[in-house]
């Protein structure tokens, strides 16, 4: 049965710490899934989470740690000695166990790593922290299971026995040579039912192996275990050695990060912000993009004050300034929106950067048109047939303009190695209120001195 956690719960954990009664905690909390623990010590002060966490056996505190907010558990891990920290570190996939460390600067790194009891735990971390962590080397863990082409079945098994302590998801057994190469992949079934002389040479498929290079993108690494369906692929070297895995969890997280970063992008947040973040952090981070839409209002205004005679002549114009604003910030968001969800799937099936431009002015005809001809009945019904074919050949153009620019901003950010999700916020906004502004009081003047 699925825990509900609840406040009358979380109140009563909270009596239950105060009077250190560790038999009901035990009882009421650890017999829980340790995804749900995290969920309790979420709702916990630092304090309290602290003396929760430390009675839990140490298997399950690594589980709890990394389940935790993000927030929560970097004030957890602040709150810890060196040597704390250390031993916690121990209990960590390596991939968890330098995601952590990478955080804290070089001296504060080597200190935890000169504390580690466990060397070779301490070897494979060092190791990661050399890679960028949006690369398959910052994703990989070194925790695997491995056998050599040459073992007999009875020497794979009892090696696998003595890896299997160190490895807590078996998804796939690797088999290279003795230089380490990655050769193709065992199936577990085929190693159990084997005769145990069975050279591994006999059983193993070496065909079609999918596997990463260290310095792969994370998003190539998505693509990859995407595309076939894997729940776990193997990393290698240039030289084709093999050295770590990455399984599914570890991807999904990256894309989890990776679509909160791209919201607070289109949402005009320049930088990653926690819930207890303090109010001048949050300030700083929202300023340059409210800064951006400053300048974008002046521009708006000077470009309306331009037109200023045009509008004392037909004040009618005014009126109709919020749509042509709005629809044209809509259109741009709505196509930016697109080509940037394209790309952040390493979708290729859409040409090149004129056939995009190509398909989203083709939409933008069909929706100006319809949207069009709403408009001309409605402002023909408030001021005229004149009025009326103003705002509807000024929407039509300013729709068609929004969703070019919807589809070519993203695209050049792209080509440039600027994050495209940019194009889906305040700036695309911004920048069509403008030019629409622009194309409505040129196109109204032009036509209204044509009609006279």
């Amino acid at each position: 049965m699925q825990f509900k956690l609840t406040k009358q719960f979380v109140e009563n954990l909270k009596s239950k710490i105060q009077n250190r009664d560790e038999k009901w905690i035990q009882s009421n909390v650890f017999e829980l899934h340790h995804a749900d623990i995290a969920d309790v010590l979420d709702e916990l002060t630092n304090s309290e989470a602290k003396y929760v966490y430390y009675l839990v056996d140490e298997e399950v505190q690594s589980d709890i740690l990394m389940d935790l907010q993000e927030e929560n558990r970097d004030r957890l891990i602040e709150s810890l000695s060196t040597k704390e920290l250390a031993d916690q570190i121990e209990n960590l996939d390596s991939d968890d166990a330098a995601d952590i460390l990478g955080e804290f600067p070089e001296e504060k790194i080597q200190e935890v790593i000169s504390q580690m009891d466990d060397e070779d735990a301490a070897e494979d971390i060092v190791d990661l922290l050399n890679y960028d962590e949006d690369t398959a080397g910052g994703l990989m863990q070194k925790e695997f299971l491995v056998v050599e082409l040459n073992w007999p079945v009875n020497r794979a098994i009892m090696q696998l026995r003595k890896q299997a302590e160190d490895v807590e998801r078996v998804i796939n057994i690797f088999v290279i040579d003795e230089e380490e190469h990655l050769l193709g992949v065992l199936s577990l079934k085929r190693l159990l039912i084997a005769n145990s002389s069975t050279k591994i040479a006999e059983l193993y498929n070496s065909k079609n192996i999918i596997s990463v290079k260290t310095s792969d993108s994370a998003e190539d690494v998505s693509n990859v275990m995407e595309k076939y369906d894997l729940v776990s692929v193997p990393v290698v070297d240039y030289q084709n050695k093999l050295v770590g895995r990455i399984t599914i969890d570890d991807v999904v997280e990256y894309l989890k990060e990776e679509a909160e970063k791209d919201f607070q992008l289109a949402t005009g947040i320049s930088e990653p912000m926690e819930s207890d973040a303090s109010i001048w952090r949050i300030s700083k981070a929202r300023l340059p993009w409210l800064i951006i839409g400053l300048a974008g209002g002046i521009l708006g205004a000077k470009v309306i004050s331009g037109f200023e005679t045009s509008i004392f002549a037909h004040p009618e114009l005014a009126f109709f300034i919020p749509l042509i604003t709005a629809m044209g910030g809509n259109v741009g968001v709505q196509s930016s929106a697109i080509v940037v969800q394209s790309l952040a799937r390493g979708d290729q099936n859409f040409g090149g950067i004129l056939s995009k431009i190509w398909k989203e002015t083709l939409i933008g005809i069909v929706n100006g048109l319809l949207l069009s001809l709403i408009v001309l009945g409605i402002a023909t019904i408030f001021g005229g047939f004149e009025l009326g074919l103003v705002v509807s050949i000024s929407l039509f153009t300013v729709i068609i303009v929004a969703a070019i620019f919807g589809t070519f901003i993203p695209l050049v950010l792209n080509k440039y190695n600027i994050d495209p999700a940019l194009a889906t916020g305040p700036f695309i906004t911004t920048l069509n209120d403008v030019v629409g502004l622009f194309i409505y009081f040129s196109l109204g003047l032009l036509i209204f001195s044509l009609m006279r």
